[in-house]
């Protein structure tokens, strides 16, 4: 028998392990469970390095408290060991760090902008946590088969949501294009939740050259603050610089 291995993040003890439970009674699936975002994150890269991966994440929406608008606050990188700000998040670091892995997010109520968001993120389903089982287990056998699972009554406003990103993407694109190869190199690194000495370092400029960069980023992109602009540069599909990797070349022309 194939065995679905399932991790299930949530910060609420009692509802993790009565989910986690009732999924562990299934004769197919394996069961674990963590409260934070890191502890999720933890988790999977341990499973991972023991050869046992996890195949889906269910994932609490408001995971660590919810953000004003309800969209993710940060970038994994930029989070510290207190806790994600939002599940969606979460969703974000998890399909990062392991793209194979399914993640479908438990929500409190239908909501249209956050389901789109979290489809956004990579997320395979949205489904409502007072569901019942037969129905969240129908949800993690589908998304294994590469299907997409959403509420019905949320499939138009989702459908809304995704067109209207569409158009804001399409003009954050452009203004991403305006920027030079170094500002959108300086812009990789804010996405990835650098602050000005550490781009600083990496690129091997100075702080000062790095604060010019980074005005000049943000007034060509429009906005007011880092934050801005992270979330400007996630909806151009800018992704995070890679801090693992090499830095980029001391004196090249980037410069």
């Amino acid at each position: 028998m194939v065995r679905i291995r399932v991790l299930v993040v949530d910060d609420h003890r009692i509802f993790a392990e009565s989910l986690a439970a009732a999924l562990a009674a299934e004769p197919d699936v394996d069961v674990s469970a963590a409260g934070s975002g890191p502890a999720a994150l933890r988790c999977l890269e341990r499973a991972a390095a023991e050869g046992r991966r996890f195949d889906v994440v269910l994932v609490d929406a408001d995971l660590g408290g919810k953000a004003p608008d309800g969209r993710p606050a940060a970038p994994v990188q930029a989070v510290g060991e207190d806790g994600l700000v939002d599940g969606l998040t979460l969703v974000t670091g998890v399909r990062s760090a392991q793209p194979q892995v399914r993640v479908v997010v438990l929500a409190e109520k239908d909501d249209p902008a956050r389901a789109a968001l979290a489809l956004q993120a990579g997320a395979c389903g949205w489904v409502a946590k007072d569901c019942s089982l037969n129905r969240l287990l129908t949800v993690v056998r589908g998304v294994l088969r590469d299907e997409t699972h959403l509420p019905p009554a949320l499939l138009t406003g989702v459908l809304r949501e995704l067109t209207a990103a569409r158009r804001h993407r399409t003009e954050s694109e452009r203004l991403v294009e305006s920027l030079t190869p170094r500002e959108r190199e300086v812009l990789r690194c804010m996405v990835a939740g650098l602050g000005r000495k550490a781009v600083a370092e990496r690129l091997y400029l100075s702080p000062h050259t790095v604060r010019t960069h980074m005005q000049n980023v943000l007034g060509k992109l429009g906005v007011h603050s880092t934050l801005a602009a992270v979330a400007l540069a996630r909806r151009a599909g800018v992704g995070p610089a890679d801090l693992t990797g090499d830095v980029v070349e001391r004196g090249g022309q980037l410069a």
